[in-house]
Parts: structure tokens; C-alpha cells; sequence
């Protein structure tokens, strides 16, 4: 199939090995360890790089044009992303149409943090204005307090418990154990995540996304040359289909519903293919309730039965979140909304080593994230797919 995203290819994703800490680097030492990396894999030489694309917390106050000026390139197209989780679908989306339209030829997207206890929470107390001025004087504790209420209205929504979001973290842990790049990888068994600490009820230390330090990378580029490249790259990947929607409900829905739910049916159509037929599924997992939301925006849970779908998850029928997804894996900031693309581009071309999941062709990449006051304002969602040699 041609879609209308045709002449741009997805050329390769890579991640710079995710720490808990990383002091002896900056957040742009490990943006450019990721352009590094990028090159490495998809045989560009960055005299050819021509656009570039940033997404970052605490590279501020540089911008990309400043990541430009450290890599020692000139681009024709530069963009700076503040979508947060959803940072990585929205880059994509605007480099193909780069490309598409002759703006840039060969185009790196990177996404990443370092960060030291004080610069988190630097970011959520003024992650935005509303942030600052409403919910950093009430002392509230950042995002775990806000998606500890929202889970709480989803578990009395659907008649879930503890064991039911648990199931979900046992589930990615033991797909991590898998994945050398996941900080946190020992098997997490059901009764050790009901006996951890809580940190706001209903949620324990397992349900809410570590923090670390890293980066990611994705490189966008014209098909034609990307035949060109050297023999070790990796087989290139097309979009099937990309749909984003953003501040949806402005703020007044309950939480229950992401803006995935209004762009779903366009996705499969676009697409032409459906839920079923994906093979490998990367959602942002800041927290499970949050994967099991997009999953049922996404048509993955007929009817509202959540625990099917969650059984389909805990038996691998469904392969969602791969790596171990953030909440084993770390998330590194924005990198975080970059890690599930990674994986995904990574499984379609066959590199994903133990946790390989057989003969992917077809894949799903959801994105969510930015909170302005109680939920996040923004969602969107890409079908890749490896076409037959």
C-alpha cells in the first residue's frame, strides 16, 4: 500500500543506554551521543543531515538550533517540540511532511534529559503556568497525585483492583528482563508490587515511571536515498497512517477518554488495516491506568472489558510495550515519549534480540501527555509497517 506518507522512510531508531543517574554528562552530551548513534546505524554522515528536531525538559535554555551549532551541522528545516509524551509521534508527523515536501532531505529527530533530583522537580512544580500557579502552592507532588485520583474513578469505572493494574507492570518487568536497555529488569512478581510502598493511594512505587537519564534518536529520510546507504542499515519502514488530536476535551472531561478515541477511526481507515492486525503495540505507560486508557481508545477492548484485554497483555497474545515499556525501561523526560517509537521501529526491523517478537510487520506507536491541569491535552498514534523485501 501507498499511503499519502509515501516518499519518507522511517530509516532507524536508537536509544543511549537509560541511568539513573548520569553526572559526569549534560543533557546535550547525551543528545549528541544519540545523533551519534543515529548516524552510526543508518550510514548517514552528518555533512548530509539537513533538519533537525529536539524535544527535551532540561536542555533549556538551548534550543535545537544550539544542538545544530554543538553537532556541527546546517539545516535546512529546525524544530524545537514541547509535546511532552507525545513529543516524538508529533516530530515524526513533521519531518515526513519535510521530506514529502523537499524542506529537508535527511532528518534526525532527538529526544532526551539528564536529570538531578532538583531539576525534576523544577519541572513539575512549573511544568506550566497552571501548574506554578495552582497546584505547586498546594504542595500536591507533581503528576503521581493527579493520576492517583484519575485511577481511582477508572478502577470504580470498570470494577478493576490492585491485582488487575498490577498485572500490567508483572507483565512489562518480565518483557524487560528481555531487555538489556532497561534500568530496571528483576522480575517483579504480583505480590511484591502489592506489598510496595504507596506513594499516593491507590498508587505503589510500581505503578509510577522511574525517572532516569537518557536519550533517543529517530532518523527521517527521503526513500530514494535511503537505498543508498551502507549495507549493515537496517531495512527502512514506512507510515501507514498518523493521526494526532490535542486539547480535546479542553480540560473538562473526567479523564477516561484520551484524544486517541476521537482519532481512532481515522487511524484504521487511513491504515486500511485493523487492531487486529498489528503485531507489536508501543504505548505511553506513565502509569497503568494510562496504558489500559489508550489501548480501549484504540479499539483494543470491545465492549469495555478491560480484564480480557489485560489477560490478552499478561499471555503475550498481545506484544504492548515490548521493551519493558517506561515504567520498567526508566523514563529519561522527553525521551520517554521517543523510547515506545524506538521499540517499535526496532521490532520491525528485527533488532530486538531476546524479546524479538516473530515476523513483525505491522506496528502500533501511541503518544500521550502534557498535563495542564488535571490530564494531558494531547494524543496521537502511527501504524509503521515493513513492507516484504
Amino acid at each position: 500500500m501507498e499511503s499519502d506518507f509515501g516518499g519518507a522512510a522511517v530509516v532507524c531508531g536508537v536509544e543511549v543506554p537509560y541511568r539513573r543517574q548520569a553526572p559526569e554528562y549534560t543533557t546535550g552530551d547525551l543528545l549528541a551521543q544519540a545523533f551519534a548513534l543515529a548516524l552510526e546505524q543508518s550510514g548517514f554522515d552528518a555533512r548530509e543531515v539537513d533538519g533537525l528536531g529536539v524535544a527535551s525538559f532540561t536542555l533549556a535554555p538551548d534550543h535545537a538550533i544550539d544542538m545544530a551549532w554543538r553537532l556541527g551541522i546546517s539545516p535546512r528545516w529546525c524544530m524545537d517540540d514541547c509535546h511532552g509524551g507525545a513529543s516524538a509521534i508529533n516530530l515524526l508527523q513533521h519531518a515526513i511532511r519535510a521530506v514529502q515536501h523537499g524542506d529537508a532531505s535527511v532528518i534526525v529527530l532527538l529526544s532526551g534529559d539528564r536529570f538531578e533530583a532538583a531539576d525534576f522537580r523544577q519541572l513539575v512544580e512549573h511544568y506550566n503556568l497552571t501548574t506554578r500557579t495552582y497546584l505547586r502552592p498546594l504542595e500536591n507532588g507533581g503528576p503521581n497525585s493527579l493520576f492517583s485520583m484519575l485511577t481511582q474513578r477508572h478502577a470504580r469505572r470498570y470494577g478493576l483492583d490492585a491485582r488487575d493494574y498490577g498485572a500490567l507492570c508483572v507483565a512489562q518487568r518480565e518483557w524487560a528482563a528481555l531487555n538489556p536497555g532497561a534500568v530496571y529488569r528483576a522480575p517483579l512478581t504480583l505480590d511484591e508490587y502489592l506489598a510496595a510502598p504507596r506513594v499516593a493511594d491507590p498508587l505503589g512505587r510500581f505503578d509510577c515511571v522511574p525517572v532516569v537519564c537518557g536519550a533517543n534518536a529517530v532518523v527521517v529520510a527521503r526513500a530514494d536515498l535511503v537505498k543508498t546507504q551502507a549495507e549493515h542499515a537496517p531495512e527502512p519502514l514506512h507510515v501507514r497512517a498518523l493521526q494526532c488530536r490535542y486539547n480535546p476535551d479542553h480540560q473538562t472531561g473526567d479523564g477516561l477518554e484520551t484524544g486517541l478515541a476521537a482519532l481512532a477511526s481515522a487511524l484504521w481507515a487511513q491504515a486500511a488495516v485493523t487492531s487486529a492486525d498489528i503485531d507489536v503495540i508501543s504505548v505511553y505507560d506513565d502509569y497503568p491506568v494510562m496504558t489500559l486508557i489508550q489501548l480501549a481508545d484504540l479499539g483494543y477492548a470491545p465492549g469495555g472489558d478491560l480484564r480480557a484485554l489485560i489477560a490478552r497483555i499478561a499471555s503475550r497474545e498481545l506484544a504492548v510495550n515490548t521493551s519493558g515499556g517506561q515504567l520498567s525501561a526508566g523514563q529519561a523526560g522527553a525521551a520517554g515519549g521517543m523510547h515506545g517509537l524506538v521499540e517499535a521501529i526496532r521490532q520491525l526491523q528485527g533488532l530486538a534480540g531476546a524479546r524479538q517478537v516473530r515476523e513483525a510487520r505491522l506496528a502500533l506507536v501511541s503518544g500521550y501527555g502534557m498535563v495542564q491541569y488535571r490530564y494531558g491535552m494531547c494524543a496521537n498514534a502511527v501504524v509503521l509497517e515493513r513492507r516484504p523485501a
